[in-house]
């Protein structure tokens, strides 16, 4: 399966109060989030993680836990990461076209206004904004945009399904119409 999310925050004890994060502190929101990321991804699992793992921890302890995390890795990097070890991942970007299921995705940490193929059906997945729920991704698809919002904050502190993404445009552009 394939899977995404973006802005774990690894280290980060001060967004625990900033986005009203359920943990008592950075040790608990650390070993959660990579325990809610490991029940769903599968070791033989492909993960895009669209950017910020970490932030106030060094790299080698970001290292450390990001090395905890199931699945073949891909990072596109955001505003707070790390050179982090290479080796962790099968690749590291700052943006990445796509092409699974006949469809285009457009993956990079940051919300776009507009994207390479978004007239042709392309759907941007990006992280950053640490929305709550999915609200932001609603509101989004009742005005027509096909952006989605894949960070922990938005999606229950855990990766999301391709095949979730597409169900979330599939079933609820047919209630909006």
């Amino acid at each position: 399966m394939i899977f995404f999310t973006s802005d774990l925050h690894f280290g980060h004890e001060h967004i625990i109060q900033f986005n009203h994060r359920p943990f008592r502190n950075v040790t608990e929101m650390n070993r959660q989030l990579i325990s809610n990321y490991n029940a769903v991804v599968q070791p033989e699992d492909t993960v895009y993680l669209l950017g910020d793992l970490s932030f106030q921890i060094s790299v080698e302890k970001a290292n450390v836990l990001i090395a905890q995390l199931n699945g073949k890795k891909h990072l596109i990097l955001g505003n707070h990461d790390k050179s982090y070890a290479p080796e962790l991942f099968e690749e590291i970007l700052i943006y990445r076209d796509l092409r699974e299921m006949q469809k285009w995705r457009v993956l990079m940490h940051y919300p776009l206004l507009e994207w390479r193929r978004e007239r042709h059906g392309a759907i941007h997945l990006h992280g950053h904004i640490h929305s709550k729920g999915l609200d932001n991704n609603l509101s989004n698809l009742q005005k027509g945009i096909r952006r989605y919002d894949v960070g922990v904050d938005a999606n229950g502190y855990y990766p999301v399904a391709m095949s979730t993404i597409l169900d979330f445009f599939q079933l609820f552009t047919l209630q909006i119409s």
